[in-house]
C-alpha cells in the first residue's frame, strides 16, 4: 500500500506534492519530520493515527503543512510554554390495597393472579362478551389501545387453560366463578388470542412507530452525509492537526492524524498562565487566519439530534414494524372478510417497506461516514460518534464566546486606561493653566508693587524739597503779595478822595 518514501527535498525546495502529509502522486504517504520549538511544550494527549491507519479517511486528504504556513507559531509558543523556562432512603411500598368486601365468589386463579386482574378489569367498562367481540374484529374503536396492552399481560397461560377446560367439562355453573374468571375462560376461547391482540396493538401504534422513527432516519443519513462532506470541517481538522504536531512531533513524532475522541483533549492543553486553553487558542487563529472556516458548525446541524438515536433500538423498532405487516397478513388470510384489517395494509404496508429501505440508506450512510473518519462502526454507535462532534460544536462555540468575552474586556480596560490618561492630561492641562495664571499674577503683582514704589519714591523727592525750601525761605501765604499791593493802591487813592471831598 505504501511505497518508498521520496528523499528529502534540498533545504529552501517547496515540499512535494500532497505535502509532507497528504497523498504524493503515486498514492505513497510521504514521512514527516519533526518540527523543533524554541521552548519546551505541553503535549497533547490525543489518540495519533500512523501512515498506515489513514487510507480511505479523511485525514489522507489533508495537509497540515498549508496551514502551518499561515499560523504564527512564535506568538503561540510565548502563550503555550510549559513553566520555568526563560522567556438515599429508602421507603418500603405500601402493599396491595384488599378490595372491598363483596358477596364470596369461588376462584380458579391463583389468588395475587386474581387480585391484579381484578386492578385490571375495574378499568375496563366493556363487558366480557364486548371485550371478546372486539378482539375478534380487531376494532380499536371499540377497545382502546391501552386496555388491549393491559389484556396482553394477562393472556390465560396453559395451566389456566386447562383448569378451566376441566372446570365445564364437569358441568359446574360458571355463575359461581368471580367476573375475573369469566372474562378469563372467555378470552381462553378466542382463536389466535395472543396473535389478534399483538396486532391491535401494533395498528394502534402504527402512526407514531413511524412519526418517531422517521425523523430519527433522517437525522443519522443528514448528519452522517454532512460530516463527510463539509470542506469547513476539514479544514478545523487540518487546523487541530497542525497544532497537534507542532506540540508533540518533536517527543512523540508526527501524526497522520487522530481518533475523534481526541478533540476533547483540546481543552486540557492550557497556557502558561492557565488563562486560556489551546482550543481557545485555535478558534481565535481560526478567525484571524482562515475565515468563514468557523461556520463549520452549522454544516454539523443535524448532529444533536442524530446523537440522540439509538441505532439497536431503530433496527429492533423497523424489524417489529416489519414482523407486524407480516403478523396482520396471515390473520388477514384466516379473515377475507375483517374490513378493518384489510384497510390498514392496504394504507400501511408500502410505509414499512419505505422505512426499510431508508433505514439501509441511513446504515450505509452512516457506516461510511465512521470509516471515513478512522473509526469502527460495530464499536461505535450514532450516540458516540454523533456525541464527539456535538462536545466538539459546543466546545467550539464556548470558546467563541469566551475569547468574544476576553476581548471585550480588553477593549474596555484599554478604554478605561485612555480614560483615565485623558484625564491626567486634562488634569495636567488645567494645573499648568494654573500655574501659568498664578505666575501671571505674580507678574503683575510684581509690577504693580515696581510701580508703587517708583511713585513711593518720586512723592519721597517732592516732600523733602519743600520742606527744604521751607526751611530756606519763611511760609507765605498765597494771598500775601495781594494785600500789600491794594493797601498800596488804597493809599495812593486817599489824597484824591479828600480832595474831591474839599472841591464839595
Amino acid at each position: 500500500m505504501f511505497g518508498v518514501p521520496p528523499p528529502p527535498p534540498p533545504p529552501g525546495a517547496p515540499p512535494p506534492p500532497g505535502g509532507i502529509f497528504g497523498a504524493a502522486p503515486d498514492g505513497s504517504v510521504t514521512i514527516k519530520g519533526k518540527i523543533r520549538t524554541k521552548y519546551r511544550l505541553p503535549l497533547l494527549n490525543w489518540v495519533a493515527f500512523k501512515p498506515n491507519q489513514i487510507g480511505g479517511t479523511v485525514f489522507s486528504e489533508l495537509d497540515d503543512t498549508k496551514v502551518m504556513k499561515d499560523i504564527n507559531f512564535e506568538n503561540f509558543e510565548e502563550m503555550f510554554k510549559t513553566q520555568n523556562q526563560s522567556a438515599g432512603n429508602f421507603t418500603a411500598k405500601d402493599g396491595p390495597k384488599k378490595s372491598p368486601s363483596k358477596k364470596k365468589q369461588q376462584s380458579l386463579l391463583d389468588p395475587n393472579r386474581l387480585q391484579n386482574i381484578s386492578i385490571m378489569r375495574r378499568k375496563i367498562e366493556l363487558t366480557v362478551k364486548q371485550i371478546v367481540e372486539a378482539i375478534k374484529k380487531l376494532d380499536l374503536n371499540l377497545l382502546e389501545l391501552d386496555t388491549v396492552e393491559q389484556l396482553q399481560r394477562f393472556l390465560p397461560n396453559d395451566g389456566e387453560v386447562k383448569v378451566f377446560k376441566q372446570y365445564e367439562k364437569d358441568k359446574k355453573p360458571i355463575e359461581q366463578l368471580t367476573e375475573e374468571d369469566r372474562l378469563m375462560i372467555s378470552l381462553s376461547k378466542v382463536e389466535r388470542l395472543s396473535d389478534r391482540l399483538a396486532i391491535m396493538s401494533f395498528m394502534g401504534n402504527f402512526d407514531d412507530t413511524i412519526k418517531a422513527i422517521k425523523p430519527q432516519l433522517n437525522a443519522i443519513t443528514s448528519a452522517s452525509l454532512t460530516i463527510k462532506t463539509s470542506a469547513r470541517l476539514k479544514k478545523i481538522l487540518e487546523i487541530v492537526l497542525a497544532f497537534g504536531n507542532y506540540l508533540n512531533s518533536a517527543k512523540r513524532g508526527a501524526a497522520y492524524g487522530f481518533k475523534l475522541q481526541s478533540l476533547d483533549t483540546l481543552l486540557d492543553t492550557k497556557s502558561t498562565d492557565r488563562s486560556m486553553t489551546l482550543l481557545h487558542y485555535i478558534v481565535e487563529t481560526v478567525h484571524q487566519k482562515f475565515p468563514g472556516t468557523s461556520d463549520f458548525c452549522l454544516d454539523l446541524q443535524y448532529v444533536e439530534k442524530a446523537a440522540a438515536v439509538s441505532l439497536e433500538n431503530l433496527v429492533i423498532d423497523i424489524r417489529q414494524l416489519t414482523s407486524g405487516i407480516q403478523l396482520s397478513k396471515r390473520e388477514f388470510a384466516q379473515q377475507h372478510d375483517n374490513s378493518i384489517l384489510r384497510d390498514f395494509l392496504l394504507a400501511n404496508e408500502d410505509k414499512v417497506k419505505k422505512v426499510d429501505s431508508d433505514m439501509k440508506k441511513a446504515e450505509e450512510a452512516y457506516n461510511e461516514a465512521v470509516g471515513y473518519y478512522g473509526e469502527n462502526p460495530k464499536m461505535c454507535p450514532p450516540s458516540t460518534f454523533f456525541s464527539l462532534f456535538q462536545r466538539f460544536v459546543n466546545a467550539y462555540k464556548k470558546a467563541e464566546a469566551d475569547n468574544e468575552h476576553r476581548k471585550k474586556q480588553k477593549e474596555a480596560a484599554l478604554e478605561t486606561a485612555a480614560n483615565i490618561e485623558a484625564a491626567k492630561k486634562s488634569r495636567k492641562q488645567k494645573d499648568q493653566k494654573k500655574v501659568n495664571q498664578d505666575a501671571m499674577v505674580l507678574e503683575l503683582q510684581k509690577k504693580h508693587r515696581n510701580h508703587q514704589d517708583k511713585r513711593r519714591e518720586a512723592s519721597d523727592g517732592a516732600i523733602e524739597n519743600i520742606i527744604s525750601d521751607l526751611k530756606n525761605e519763611p511760609y507765605r501765604r498765597a494771598d500775601g503779595i495781594r494785600r500789600s499791593l491794594r493797601r498800596k493802591q488804597q493809599e495812593n487813592l486817599r489824597p484824591t478822595i479828600l480832595s474831591n471831598e474839599m472841591v464839595i
